[in-house]
């Protein structure tokens, strides 16, 4: 690895943390020595020889574009290297880097180098930290949605993702809107429109979707906490899941957004369940029926 890589005085890597480097520089043509800066800083020496030879006069606004052209590259150099760095500790001891695609890599900088707000670097981070632990978990078509999304729109999709089980795959379970415990974090009919246009999500206005094809024991895991949902059938059962449905790009941006567990949720859901006679009554309703 190169001696000018500025990354390495992050202290000691892992060797995941050292190829994802490696890696990175290679691709975007040595990044991290940084490139942009060697060659704008060769750019100012010529045009600096060039002036004191007398052979042309820079004018003013010459100087204020340049000027203005080393400050945008050196924070987008910054840009690069944060959300590198924040990365490295989310690689696990199996990650490949070495087998990311460099047209990924290429796309992904590509996008993420303008963001600077420190909350949207974390969020591409772990996007960048998802492919490098498991190469193609991400498509390029995600990676750019989530440069189109305002740091507002992604608040409001961790929000929603809140209310996210692991059903086979994620599901959001939104049951009813308007309804208070949504509309306590942003959720209501106006903005899970607005995620749908963003290509996040589908939003079933009128009617539910639903997971088919289920066996008769299903289980449902909410942050950790999971419950074995009983079907009559031995097959083919299907499940109200409401009326949200993650799109690919949501599924993969909902397993790294940094949602948070909603208090209550569970029990509010395993409540539904239990009314239709999918799960057991909790003790306490069952003393008190």
């Amino acid at each position: 690895m190169n001696d000018d890589n500025p990354l390495t005085t992050l202290g000691d890597h892992t060797k995941p943390a050292g190829t994802l480097i490696e890696k990175i520089s290679d691709v975007l043509g040595g990044i991290f020595k940084p490139w942009q800066i060697v060659r704008v800083a060769r750019a100012e020496a010529e045009a600096s020889q060039i002036q004191a030879e007398g052979q042309i006069k820079v004018e003013d606004i010459q100087r204020r574009a340049f000027r203005r052209f080393l400050e945008e590259e050196a924070k987008k150099q910054q840009n690069i290297e944060a959300i590198t760095k924040k990365a490295l500790p989310l690689l696990e001891n199996k990650s490949a880097p070495q087998n990311m695609a460099d047209d990924w890599i290429t796309n992904f900088f590509d996008k993420s180098r303008i963001v600077s707000d420190s909350d949207m670097q974390q969020l591409w981070s772990r996007v960048l930290a998802g492919e490098a632990n498991s190469p193609g978990a991400f498509a390029k078509k995600t990676v750019n949605l989530l440069a189109d999304l305002d740091k507002s729109d992604a608040e409001l999709f961790t929000n929603l993702c809140g209310f996210t089980w692991q059903i086979t795959t994620l599901v959001p379970l939104v049951f009813d809107v308007p309804h208070e415990l949504y509309d306590r974090f942003g959720i209501n009919f106006n903005t899970l429109a607005h995620l749908e246009t963003l290509g996040l999500l589908k939003f079933a206005a009128i009617g539910d979707f639903h997971r088919d094809n289920l066996p008769k024991i299903t289980t449902a895991i909410y942050y950790g906490r999971s419950t074995n949902i009983t079907f009559p059938f031995e097959i083919n059962n299907q499940l109200d899941i409401g009326k949200v449905l993650f799109t690919r790009a949501g599924q993969e941006l909902a397993s790294v957004c940094g949602s948070k567990p909603v208090e209550g949720f569970f029990d509010f859901v395993y409540d539904r369940w239990a009314s239709e006679s999918l799960v057991p009554r909790r003790e306490s309703e069952q003393s008190t029926g």
